[in-house]
C-alpha cells in the first residue's frame, strides 16, 4: 500500500525524488517526540511549516487500544482525511500540503503529514486564561462561546469526532478576536474519527473535555447555556428538553475529568 499526496511547494520541491525519503529528512523545532511519532515546526522557501512523522507504533500499541475496545491510530492517515473533512464542512482547521503512507504491516505503516503554519493565533486555553482576573468584554466572550459552540456541534452532526476535544487544541485568529464572528481553527486531530454518526459515549467525550478545560477560565451558567443554544443549532429550550439526559452526563464527565486532574472539586 502506497499512498503519497503533494501540493506546492513540496510538488515542485520533490518533483524527481522520493517523498518519504525528503520528508523523514526533515527537520526543526520540536513541538513533540515520541517513540513512533514526531512532530516539528520548519521552514520552506521563506515559509513556515508543521510536520508530523509517523514511524509505526509497534503490535503492543494496537492490542493495548484493541484490548481496550479503542480504535488504534495507524499514522497520519486519520489527521489527514479528519482535515479534509473539515475543509469540505467550511469548518476552519490546518492546510495540509503533503500526505504519505507506505507499508502493509499495520504495525510498521510509515506516514507523514505536512500542514502550513497558522499565523496571528493563540489557542483559546491561552487567550482566556487571565478571565477570572480580568474578564473579557461580553460581546468578545459570547462570540467565542457561540462560535466554539457552532463549530463542534457541525462536527459532530457531519459524524467526525475529535478525542482529545480540549480548548487548547482551538486556535483563535487574534485580529479576529473582537469580531462578532472570531475566526477559529481546530487542530491537533491525529485521533480523530470519522462515521456516518458519532457514538453517544464519544459526543459526551467531545463536550466534557471543552467544559473541563474551561472550567477555570470564569465561565458562568449563563455563558453554558449559551454554548448549548449553539452546539444544538436550535432554540434553547428545545436544545434541553430533547438532550437533557446527554448535558447532565457532560457535566458529570467534565467534573470527573477535573477531580482527576486536579484533585478536588470543580468550581462549577
Amino acid at each position: 500500500m502506497c499512498e503519497v499526496v503533494l501540493h506546492s511547494p513540496f510538488k515542485e520541491l520533490w518533483a524527481d525524488a522520493d517523498p518519504f525519503e525528503e520528508a523523514f529528512r526533515l527537520d526543526g523545532e520540536s513541538f513533540r517526540k515520541v517513540k513512533s511519532r514526531h512532530t516539528f515546526r520548519f521552514e520552506a522557501g521563506g515559509k513556515g511549516y508543521f510536520a508530523k512523522l509517523h514511524h509505526g507504533c509497534g503490535w503492543g500499541e494496537i492490542w493495548k487500544n484493541l484490548l481496550q475496545f479503542k480504535r488504534p491510530v495507524l499514522g497520519a492517515d486519520n489527521e489527514y482525511r479528519a482535515l479534509l473533512h473539515l475543509k469540505k464542512l467550511g469548518i476552519d482547521t490546518m492546510t495540509p500540503c503533503a500526505y504519505g503512507l507506505r507499508g502493509r504491516n499495520p504495525a510498521h505503516l510509515q506516514s507523514f503529514l505536512i500542514t502550513e503554519e497558522l499565523t496571528g493565533v493563540v489557542s483559546l486555553e491561552d487567550f482566556c486564561r487571565d478571565w477570572q482576573k480580568s474578564p473579557p468584554d461580553f460581546p468578545c466572550k459570547a462570540a467565542l462561546i457561540r462560535k466554539l459552540g457552532a463549530m463542534t456541534g457541525k462536527m459532530h452532526r457531519s459524524g467526525l469526532n475529535h478525542r482529545d476535544c480540549y480548548i487548547c487544541h482551538f486556535l483563535l485568529k487574534k485580529e479576529t478576536a473582537a469580531s462578532p464572528d472570531p475566526t477559529l481553527h481546530v487542530i491537533d486531530l491525529h485521533r480523530a474519527q470519522i462515521r456516518a454518526r458519532v457514538p453517544y459515549r464519544y459526543l459526551v467525550k467531545d463536550v466534557a473535555g471543552l467544559f473541563f478545560s474551561s472550567m477555570d477560565t470564569g465561565i458562568t451558567a449563563r455563558d453554558i447555556l449559551r454554548f448549548i443554544r449553539a452546539y444544538g443549532n436550535r432554540p434553547l429550550r428545545e436544545e434541553l428538553a430533547g438532550r437533557r439526559r446527554f448535558y447532565e452526563d457532560v457535566r458529570k464527565a467534565a467534573r470527573k475529568l477535573y477531580r482527576k486532574e486536579f484533585s478536588k472539586e470543580a468550581p462549577l
